[in-house]
């Protein structure tokens, strides 16, 4: 574990950790995963200490990501959502415990008794209709043609009985939460939320043209409006993503991920409706709020740590929302006890990027309690939301499901109770293909000995259950190989089985 001659405590102007900067952690990031553009907001509740761009948010228009960028929060609507659905709970227009059929006519008599919290938990059992052939983001949908898509499988389980994530869950909350207020779901959240707090930067994909902004190409990409009208000045932009042939990635319909991952929000105002979370502010109720800000319980004793999205931790008070849609990806994680109050938001224009190792670095500049204890520079650290046993099981099955010949499991715990001593749960999986560290080995013989690959799963003095392995990308550095794509194959490799393997979604 790592050590400090003094430890860093809220307030301190050294936002660096382990001799990175905040800005360099960032850069390296988006030069790894080669990102446009970024947008970073950090809460110190109360306050929004820190909000910055990075890069382009329209890489063809020469647009910078800025405070004011307007990107997709994918999943993270999801927490809008359930905020909406409490919001009618304690205004007394919704019972949460009442079956889906009191609110929603011509479903299938499977779904009929299915119970709001069971949505809101991924628990219905209710098949994905992003997971159908014929679903596509891009187009609008009517709520009778998504849920006969999903409709079309059979239930996965038994309502309530195991957790699996869908779209389909938060498309019938919408449905529910438009039965329950009289509203649409777009002027309710509009009104409850978005307008009540003010946020100014925030809104569905129908409410983008509301947000002026200049046609740059018009004028060779270069800003000229700003000299003549001041409401152009730090100007409000919707973020563009683009494809490897440089075509514009659409921007999806709201009714094809209605309450799932339809909204669009600067970094800022992200930040913004996160300290309202913390209090009653949106939520009343403490009992109310914990009905989604934390971890719950299967009838047969198995806790979920997840809710509406949410992920949570063993770290106390920590949970984090993320994921992509087409083009872009989001994070944010909440550190919520009252020691720490930090929250770290993340918005970019590219898919299919997990924030998480990337986000508690960042958080750990402001703090030294939000560190991981160990050291990030060598080791890329991924903090699970399972005990370590079902941890390891859980990243053998991935193996099995890949392929990967597993070649042998170092419990160093047994092997500790063997000769008397006592260790926490720490496991070493080591794994690998030859076809693939051969292609390595072939060039340098000597990195046989950082072959074959391996993952170490184990339980911290806190209880917590880390997942890591060193940075692959010192490889190539360091035994001289010019080609290293076989080397960021396999960092992207070991990145996705730990994800995999620590996460519930």
């Amino acid at each position: 574990m790592m050590s400090r001659d003094s430890v860093k405590i809220r307030g301190s102007a050294d936002t660096s950790y382990l001799h990175q900067t905040i800005d360099k952690m960032i850069w390296e990031f988006m030069e790894k995963e080669q990102i446009p553009g970024l947008t970073l907001a950090i809460v110190q509740a109360p306050y929004i200490p820190r909000v910055v761009g990075y890069g382009l948010s329209d890489e063809q228009q020469r647009r910078l990501a800025s405070p004011n960028t307007l990107w997709p929060i994918g999943p993270i609507s999801q927490a809008f959502t359930a905020v909406a659905v409490m919001q009618l709970y304690e205004a007394g227009k919704l019972d949460i415990n009442d079956p889906l059929g009191r609110y929603i006519a011509d479903l299938p008599p499977a779904w009929q008794n299915i119970t709001v919290p069971q949505l809101l938990r991924h628990a219905s059992g209710i098949a994905d209709y992003r997971r159908h052939e014929n679903w596509k983001p891009f187009r609008e949908w009517t709520f009778t043609e998504l849920i006969s898509l999903a409709a079309e499988e059979d239930l996965h389980f038994n309502p309530g009985s195991d957790v699996e994530l869908s779209a389909t869950n938060f498309l019938l909350l919408t449905e529910i939460i438009e039965a329950a207020s009289g509203q649409t779901y777009h002027d309710f959240v509009t009104e409850k939320q978005i307008d009540f707090l003010g946020l100014q930067h925030t809104g569905f994909t129908e409410d983008l043209a509301k947000f002026k902004q200049e046609d740059l190409t018009q004028s060779a990409n270069v800003h000229q409006v700003f000299k003549q009208n001041k409401l152009f000045i730090d100007p409000t932009e919707t973020a563009a993503s683009y494809d490897e042939k440089g075509t514009a990635v659409q921007n999806i319909c709201s009714s094809a991920l209605k309450g799932f991952a339809d909204i669009w929000a600067s970094a800022q105002d992200v930040s913004y409706w996160d300290i309202a979370l913390a209090g009653s502010v949106l939520i009343h109720e403490a009992e109310n709020r914990s009905l989604i800000y934390a971890p719950w319980t299967l009838p047969d004793g198995r806790q979920v740590p997840a809710v509406a999205g949410w992920h949570f931790y063993h770290h106390r008070g920590l949970m984090d929302i993320k994921g992509s849609v087409p083009g872009y990806s989001a994070f944010l994680s909440r550190f919520t006890d009252a020691s720490e109050l930090v929250c770290v938001t993340l918005l970019c224009n590219k898919e299919g990027i997990d924030f998480t190792n990337l986000g508690r670095r960042i958080a750990a500049a402001f703090g030294d309690l939000l560190a991981t204890n160990y050291n990030d520079n060598n080791l890329f650290l991924y903090e699970g939301q399972f005990p370590a046993e079902e941890t390891v099981k859980r990243l053998e099955d991935e193996l099995k499901r890949r392929n990967i010949p597993l070649f042998a499991k170092f419990d160093h715990a047994e092997n500790a109770r063997q000769v008397g001593l006592e260790l926490r749960p720490t496991t070493v999986m080591v794994f690998g293909s030859p076809s693939v560290g051969t292609a390595l080995m072939q060039a340098d013989q000597s990195v046989s000995l950082e072959l074959p690959l391996k993952i170490a799963v184990w339980e911290d003095e806190a209880g917590s259950t880390w997942l890591a392995f060193p940075w692959l990308s010192k490889l190539a550095g360091e035994y001289s190989l010019s080609d290293s794509s076989v080397i960021n194959k396999m960092q992207y490799l070991l990145e996705d089985l730990v994800r995999r393997a620590g996460s519930i979604y």
